[in-house]
């Protein structure tokens, strides 16, 4: 016997259901993706074209923002970036929800964690500009949108150490414990690799030796890369959540 189109559907079934840590891993995937193949084309591929300098010294790794700028490479990462900046905007709701109810009394956390949020947003949004904008087309545009990915990454690592900081004092389970370890030591690695390269970037610049671009580069990549792993303790956050899609009880269908 033929049934109408709702007829063998569970009406309270989500549409889709997906443990957090698949989804964590997936968003994080398809950055660290897209990054090792427009590195790996580069090298193979572009190899001049993303090694030049200005100066016309021996370089032996591309910056990510040459790399970023070729093609196919710049369609790649474009790609990539794009599927992974709607889950990561995601997060960002879902960790300020989670502060939301453990500091519900506590003025200061509060407002901290709304700064999280703003920082959060702003490190994607820079992110998306530093994309979509190449440093060959415009590179003021590119260069702005890479400062704003810096500096908000670097300030929504901050509070967040400071607020998971505040969490462990308070720690129902020792994950919590755990988590907070992970972040301030991935932080630390990570401010050590923005400091390193903003000196091999001036020192370049300044005096223009053989191989310190290339230094800088690969600090470069360890920043990026540090920042997916502080972005990936998620799983330890949300371990046990899931993503779900589903329909409202309001429009459900009797």
């Amino acid at each position: 016997m033929l049934q109408g189109p709702y007829g063998g559907l569970d009406k309270d079934k989500p549409l889709i259901r997906l443990p957090f840590t698949h989804f964590a891993v997936g968003t994080v995937l398809l950055a660290l993706t897209g990054l090792l193949a427009c590195l790996a084309l580069s090298l193979l591929y572009h190899f001049e074209e993303s090694t030049y300098t200005h100066c016309h010294v021996p370089n032996y790794l591309p910056s990510i923002s040459a790399s970023i700028s070729l093609v196919p490479e710049r369609y790649i990462w474009r790609c990539c970036i794009g599927l992974h900046s709607a889950p990561r905007y995601l997060v960002a709701l879902a960790y300020f929800s989670f502060y939301w109810g453990r500091f519900a009394r506590r003025r200061l956390e509060l407002l901290l964690s709304a700064l999280a949020l703003l920082c959060g947003l702003a490190e994607n949004t820079g992110l998306l500009l530093l994309t979509y904008v190449a440093s060959t087309e415009t590179y003021s545009v590119h260069k702005n949108g890479f400062i704003v990915f810096i500096a908000s990454s670097q300030l929504h690592m901050l509070i967040t150490c400071w607020l998971w900081q505040v969490i462990k004092r308070h720690c129902i389970h020792p994950e919590e414990v755990t988590s907070y370890r992970w972040k301030l030591r991935i932080f630390m690695f990570n401010i050590s690799c923005c400091i390193a390269a903003a000196y091999f970037f001036n020192r370049h610049n300044k005096y223009c030796e053989s191989g310190i671009y290339t230094l800088f580069a690969l600090c470069e990549y360890m920043v990026v890369l540090s920042n997916m792993a502080f972005h990936m303790t998620a799983f330890l956050d949300f371990g046990s959540k899931e993503v779900m899609v589903a329909t409202r009880p309001e429009d459900k269908r009797y």
